[in-house]
């Protein structure tokens, strides 16, 4: 693999990156069920470009303890600010939820929450419980923040029993700092460890990161066999698209044929299951992953 120019800010968006915008009955049952019970989801909150195909498919990745985050990431669009509270009857609403839309994988994240002792770990793990007694034979996968690393938060969302932990590293070692509010790259690795290690290994780990912050291929490949070394064996690289003018700017878009590579690449480093490519985002097909 060649190493990477100098990025250059992108003068537009490549046919790449675009895609036909397409609705249909499942797709409004889907809003319709999350909007009844009063929930928010990554997809819109955090504009991704899948939501509409996912949703066409009746699937969503729902996302739990507000929608307003305590740290203030330069790439996330998510609101930043002093939540209030807990909304104790939320894995209530959240199983009644994914009930009504018939799911058979539900992806349960949320905003960070750095003002709860145990960063919001019990109500992911009461979500989690509702869910499976709700639906009986559903999957349920999570996306968590840090927990700071604390090892008895991360063991409540375990215990619970997802089939997949995910949390996402984001970016290459060198731009954490720059681009992450309050994680740190040896944080992230060590509680993606703590999972892989937990029970008998039953829970598949899983992490994410962006392309095109301006990273370059050595340090991708540096990251992804650290991820490997950690424990984590489910992985995802997508392309940064800034949100705003406020974010961090994106610096280049990765061809195609460049995710192809670094798939590839992660393949030979082991990796069970491997998505790459420019709109992957970190639940992107996540049923499809956990069958690895």
């Amino acid at each position: 693999m060649s190493e990477m120019t100098e990025p250059v800010r992108p003068a537009r968006i490549p046919d790449w990156m675009r895609r036909p915008i397409q609705t249909d009955k499942e797709y409004s049952e889907t809003h319709s069920a999350l909007k009844k019970n009063g929930l928010h989801t990554v997809c819109e909150d955090a504009k991704c470009p899948n939501r509409h195909e996912c949703w066409n498919h009746g699937t969503a990745t729902v996302m739990i303890l507000g929608n307003i985050c305590t740290r203030d990431c330069r790439f996330c669009s998510i609101a930043t600010g002093k939540p209030v509270g807990l909304d104790l009857d939320e894995p209530r609403r959240v199983a009644d939820a994914v009930e009504k839309m018939s799911l058979k994988h539900v992806v349960i994240t949320s905003v960070t929450r750095d003002d709860v002792l145990d960063g919001g770990a019990e109500i992911f793990a009461q979500t989690i419980t509702a869910v499976k007694e709700r639906v009986p034979g559903i999957t349920v996968e999570v996306l968590t923040p840090d927990f700071w690393g604390r090892k008895e938060s991360l063991y409540k969302v375990l215990d619970a029993g997802p089939i997949v932990f995910n949390h996402n590293v984001e970016t290459v070692k060198r731009l954490q700092r720059s681009i992450r509010s309050g994680a740190t790259y040896e944080r992230s690795l060590s509680i993606l460890k703590m999972a892989s290690e937990y029970g008998d290994g039953s829970i598949k780990v899983k992490t994410g990161i962006m392309l095109g912050l301006g990273e370059t291929n050595e340090e991708v490949m540096e990251c992804l066999q650290d991820i490997y070394d950690h424990g984590i064996r489910l992985l995802t690289i997508g392309q940064y698209m800034a949100p705003t003018r406020d974010h961090a700017r994106t610096k280049r878009f990765v061809t195609p044929k460049e995710f192809v590579d670094f798939e590839d690449a992660a393949y030979e480093i082991g990796f069970d299951a491997v998505a790459s490519g420019p709109l992957v985002r970190s639940s992107y097909r996540a049923d499809k992953m956990v069958q690895a």
